[in-house]
């Protein structure tokens, strides 16, 4: 039986929404995951989390591996337990950390060998370990090991990255299926479509990807450095080769443009660290875009950060009161930014979804973007 069910589906556009079922619960579709790098979502507490309304939220195998490390880990009983949260868990494999280690790193057959960001320390990271790795954590959706390339590498290059990403999906898949022989803990294997931004080598990582059979895909290797207009097209190729009944997952989009437009192409799962990020840098989604928390001109404004946004900062708080704990160094400005970029985040994704059963997506995207720009 498969872990997702697609309820609705919009008359105009690719959008859709269903319910992706996940040994910690139930996740409704489109759904934007938090991004907790090392087991915590920077300057949120997992209460902020639920009461946000979050049922998944994102950690990094390549930095939990290296700090607290999986003995760690193991000996607090898994991955939830160790940060108290008891809703899902995607792990991503660390195959983008390692691509932005280039200096650092080495990729060959046998997998990816790396110098600790950290203390320097040597280590190897194999699709197999990476598999078991995940396992050991006990979270919800294990991701592959891939090999991801930049924009504006040749197609040489972007044919060898595909072939070793294609070759680890398939001893990673293995050394997964043996790992769960030995723990309680159910989570899905995600493989991950490569490519770069040549259509033959995406149709061909589609095919390879669709024929193990999974239960839900990643589309890697876009949001690396290429145009917006590169992204969606690119997006919209990728979307449309895999499976239609396959929960499909975009690695690292964050902006209101990029998740829509990854919403109305069929895309179900994204993450990124962009609201927490610039919510730590002073700067805060509103229905207009972006505002920056440090301007002069917030000194004497007595309104909230967004008069629409019912969170509980804008309901409480001045951007005067937020401007004087940004300038003053106040650790309280990073968590209640942080919260409000959260928030607004969930609740366009919310309301994405009601467009998506009212069947006016595209006309919702359209006005949305239209005032966001503006």
């Amino acid at each position: 039986m498969s872990p997702f069910n697609i309820t609705h589906t919009d008359a105009g556009t690719h959008a859709r929404a269903g319910v992706l079922t996940l040994p910690h619960g139930a996740v409704e579709t489109p759904a934007f995951m938090p991004v907790g790098t090392s087991a915590a979502v920077k300057a949120l507490s997992r209460e902020d989390l639920a009461e946000i309304g979050f049922n998944i939220i994102l950690s990094n195998t390549y930095h939990l591996a290296l700090r607290p490390g999986p003995a760690v880990l193991e000996a607090a009983g898994g991955l939830h337990r160790f940060m108290a949260w008891d809703r899902n868990i995607l792990t991503d494999s660390g195959g983008f950390q390692i691509f932005s280690l280039a200096p650092f790193r080495k990729i060959t057959e046998e997998g990816a060998a790396f110098r600790s960001h950290i203390d320097g320390s040597y280590h190897l990271f194999s699709p197999e370990k990476v598999m078991e790795l995940q396992v050991l954590f006990g979270s919800d959706i294990q991701m592959q090991l891939d090999v991801c390339t930049g924009y504006g590498v040749s197609r040489a290059e972007a044919a060898e990255a595909l072939r070793v990403t294609a070759a680890w999906m398939a001893r990673g898949r293995a050394a997964w299926e043996e790992a769960r022989r030995n723990t309680p803990y159910r989570g899905l294997f995600f493989p991950i479509m490569q490519g770069n931004f040549f259509p033959d080598l995406r149709a061909e990582s589609a095919a390879r990807l669709a024929a193990t059979d999974p239960p839900g895909a990643a589309i890697g290797g876009l949001s690396v450095g290429e145009p917006p207009e590169v992204f969606e097209d690119f997006l919209a190729q990728s979307a449309a080769l895999l499976p239609a009944g396959l929960p499909r997952y975009v690695m690292g989009i964050g902006t209101p443009r990029y998740i829509l437009a990854a919403i109305e192409q069929g895309i179900d799962l994204f993450d990124c660290v962009l609201p927490t990020r610039t919510g730590r840098t002073g700067r805060v989604f509103t229905r207009r875009g972006h505002r920056s928390l440090k301007h002069a001109r917030n000194t004497s404004e007595g309104g909230p950060i967004d008069p629409s946004c019912s969170c509980k900062v804008c309901r409480s708080y001045s951007l005067a009161y937020l401007r004087h704990l940004f300038k003053t160094g106040e650790i309280l400005c990073s968590m209640l930014a942080s919260y409000h970029n959260l928030y607004f985040l969930q609740n366009l994704v919310l309301e994405a979804r009601a467009a998506i059963r009212e069947g006016v997506f595209g006309a919702f995207k359209k006005a949305f973007l239209a005032d966001y720009a503006s």
